[in-house]
C-alpha cells in the first residue's frame, strides 16, 4: 500500500525571506505549496501596479456647481492684475466657468458638453500670457504654461507634443485623475504656423508637423504621456492620459496677420463706396476683426483651427493703458521696485513726469506692456547697485534722473 504523501507549507516568504511570525499572513502559491509571499510585499507590488498603471486608488471628485466661481466674478479677479482687455476677459471667464461646468456634469448625462478650446490673438506686450498666469492663481484645478517654439515632430531634435501633458501631470503631482481635468496655456502657437499657404510636401518639422501632432490632443484621446520627458529616458514606463476634459488655451501674436485682415476686408469693397469704407475701417486695430480664415492664410492647418473654436483677440495698449499698467495692478511694475528698495528700508518714490516720460519711451519702442519693465530697469540699474550700500532713507526718481540713465544706455537718439 502507498504511503500518503503529506502535504507542506512555506515558513517564510520566498519573496524577502520574512518568516512566518512576523508577518500578518503567507499566502501560499497554488501551484507550489513551498512558495509563498507576505502581506507586505502583496503590498508593495500593488503598490508598483498602481505607479505603473498611472491609477490614483483615491479619485477626486467633480467640483460642485455651487463651489465654482462666476464668469463675472473670474471677470473681477482678472480685472486686479491685468489692465484693459475686456473682451478677451470676457471670453476666457466664460470658457473656464463652462470647464468647470462640463467637470460638474454627470457621467449618465445624455447631453454630452464639448470642451471649447480658446485661441487668443494680440501684439507682443498685451497681456496674453499675464491672462494665463493670473487664471492660474484662481484656478483649483492643475494648470500649466509651455511654450510652442521647443516643439518638434516626432523624432527630431526638441521636444515631443506629449511633453505638454508630462508638464500638466507635474503640476498634478502625478495625480492623473486631477490633470486629466487640467488646463493647457500654450504660448507662441503662431510659431509653429506651416511656411506657406499651401500644404507641405516635404517634413515640417517645427511648423505643420507640430499642428498635425497636437490634433489628438486637442480633440480629445488617450495618449500615453513619458513621465520624465520621452527622449532622455526611453527606457521608462508610460501614462496614458485622457485629454478629453483637458481645456486648451493658445496664444500668439501673429505678427503681419494685419495685412492679411486688410486684403480679406477690402476685397468686399468695390465701387463708389471704396472710400467711405476704407475710412471707417479701424485701422489702428485690424485684429479687432479677425476671423478663422485668416489664421489659415497665416499658416494655420483647416483642422487645428477648428478644435479651437473660440477666437477673441486683444487690444494693443494705447498710452493711458500703459500709465495705468505700471501703478493700478496688483503687481504693477512700480510697486515691484518699490518693494525691492523696501527690503534694504529705502522709500522709492516716481514723480508723475517721470511716469509720463516712461510710458512715452515704451510707446516709441512699441514694445507693450513688457518693454515698461526694461526701460524701468534700465534707469533704476545704478540705484539698485548704490543705494543698499548707502544710508539714505528715501530715493526719488524724476524726469531728468530718468532721462540721464536712458542717455546714458545709449537710448540717446530718442530721448529730446
Amino acid at each position: 500500500m502507498a504511503k500518503k504523501q503529506q502535504t507542506t507549507y512555506a515558513d517564510k516568504c520566498s519573496f524577502c525571506g520574512r518568516p512566518a511570525s512576523e508577518t500578518e499572513v503567507l499566502v501560499p502559491s497554488p501551484f507550489d505549496q513551498n512558495v509563498s509571499v507576505c502581506a507586505s510585499c502583496v503590498d508593495q507590488i500593488h503598490q508598483l501596479l498602481s505607479d505603473y498603471r498611472g491609477t490614483s486608488e483615491k479619485k477626486k471628485p467633480a467640483p460642485k456647481l455651487g463651489k465654482i466661481p462666476k464668469p463675472a466674478e473670474i471677470r473681477d479677479f482678472l480685472d486686479q492684475y491685468v489692465i484693459g482687455q475686456d473682451s478677451a476677459k470676457k471670453y476666457l471667464s466664460v470658457a473656464v466657468y463652462n470647464h468647470y461646468k462640463r467637470l460638474a456634469q454627470p457621467t449618465d448625462d445624455e447631453v454630452d458638453i464639448e470642451k471649447s478650446n480658446i485661441i487668443l490673438v494680440g501684439p507682443t506686450g498685451t497681456g496674453k500670457t499675464l491672462l494665463a498666469k493670473t487664471i492660474a492663481r484662481l484656478l483649483n484645478v492643475p494648470f500649466t504654461i509651455v511654450d510652442a517654439t521647443v516643439l518638434t515632430q516626432a523624432g527630431y531634435v526638441g521636444e515631443d507634443i506629449e511633453s505638454l501633458l508630462t508638464r500638466l501631470l507635474q503640476a498634478a503631482d502625478y495625480d492623473v485623475a486631477a490633470a486629466e481635468r487640467g488646463i493647457v496655456f500654450i504660448d507662441e502657437i503662431d510659431k509653429i504656423a506651416r511656411k506657406g499657404d499651401n500644404p507641405s510636401i516635404t517634413r515640417d518639422v517645427s511648423g505643420e508637423g507640430v499642428q498635425q501632432g497636437l490634433l489628438k490632443l486637442l480633440e480629445g484621446s488617450v495618449v500615453n504621456v513619458p513621465p520624465q520627458g520621452g527622449r532622455k529616458h526611453p527606457e521608462q514606463r508610460m501614462i496614458p492620459v485622457d485629454t478629453k476634459n483637458i481645456l486648451f488655451i493658445c496664444g500668439g501674436a501673429f505678427d503681419g496677420i494685419e495685412r492679411k485682415i486688410a486684403q480679406r476686408m477690402n476685397s468686399h469693397v468695390v465701387g463708389y463706396s471704396n472710400d467711405i469704407a476704407r475710412r471707417n475701417l479701424e485701422r489702428e486695430n485690424f485684429l479687432r476683426h479677425v476671423a478663422p480664415q485668416d489664421l489659415k492664410s497665416f499658416g494655420l492647418i483647416p483642422e487645428i483651427i477648428g478644435r479651437l473654436p473660440i477666437l477673441t483677440s486683444l487690444d494693443p495698449l494705447d498710452r493711458d493703458a500703459l500709465r495705468r499698467v505700471l501703478t493700478e495692478p496688483k503687481n504693477a511694475i512700480v510697486r515691484q521696485y518699490v518693494k525691492l528698495f523696501r527690503m534694504d528700508k529705502v522709500e522709492l518714490e516716481f514723480t508723475e513726469d517721470a511716469l509720463d516720460l516712461i510710458v512715452d519711451k515704451a510707446i516709441e519702442y512699441k514694445l507693450g506692456a513688457r518693454g515698461l519693465r526694461s526701460i524701468v530697469e534700465t534707469i533704476m540699474i545704478d540705484a539698485m547697485f548704490e543705494v543698499p550700500s548707502s544710508k539714505v532713507a528715501k530715493f526719488t526718481v524724476d524726469s531728468s534722473y530718468a532721462l540721464e540713465k536712458l542717455q546714458k544706455a545709449n537710448f540717446e537718439s530718442t530721448c529730446k
